[in-house]
């Protein structure tokens, strides 16, 4: 059977914070802004940008490498979700671009399914992969997903925006038949 088919539940999120998108557009806006006047300063008119100006070459070298370093995080950001789905044979995640297929989450030995709203900054730091006491925790957004809980103290959680119905099907998972 293709995976397509036998797919429970799916969500996929992305980054859609403000304040992220404000620093992942300004950062190369101001990057470019400021590399692109020195460029032009000293390249183009033959002043030398700064108190202590680069030889032509040095500058040249820095400001296309930063160039392109802030159009690089510019690009990581933009492409960067998160893809949960529920199949026939478990749950599966897989966080773009760090992921280059998806990973399955055991279901074995699992002694708690639950969705929670929870503190994302003070339980794991923020959103993103994160390592807390015991467990792991895959999110983008938001403050709302399910964690579940292993027979040997670990545990995962798992942002969702759709936290009940991501639960359900895991607990269909897991019961039999």
């Amino acid at each position: 059977m293709k995976e397509e088919n036998n797919v429970i539940f799916r969500e996929v999120q992305r980054f859609h914070q403000w304040w992220l998108r404000l620093i992942n557009i300004g950062t190369p806006v101001f990057i470019v802004s400021l590399f692109g006047y020195g460029m032009v300063q000293q390249l183009v008119f033959g002043k030398p940008w700064g108190d202590r100006p680069m030889s032509d070459i040095a500058l040249l070298v820095t400001g296309i490498c930063a160039i392109l370093f802030g159009i690089a995080i510019f690009a990581l950001l933009e492409s960067t979700k998160l893809i949960t789905e529920v199949r026939q044979d478990g749950l599966y995640i897989r966080y773009v671009p760090f992921h280059w297929s998806f990973r399955r989450i055991p279901l074995e030995n699992v002694v708690r399914c639950e969705s929670r709203t929870y503190r994302p900054i003070r339980e794991y730091g923020g959103w993103g992969i994160r390592w807390a006491r015991k467990g792991r925790a895959y999110n983008v957004t938001g403050n709302r997903g399910v964690r579940i809980d292993y027979a040997d103290g670990r545990h995962i959680l798992i942002g969702s925006h759709k936290a009940d119905e991501l639960a359900e099907a895991v607990r269909q998972r897991l019961s039999p038949g």
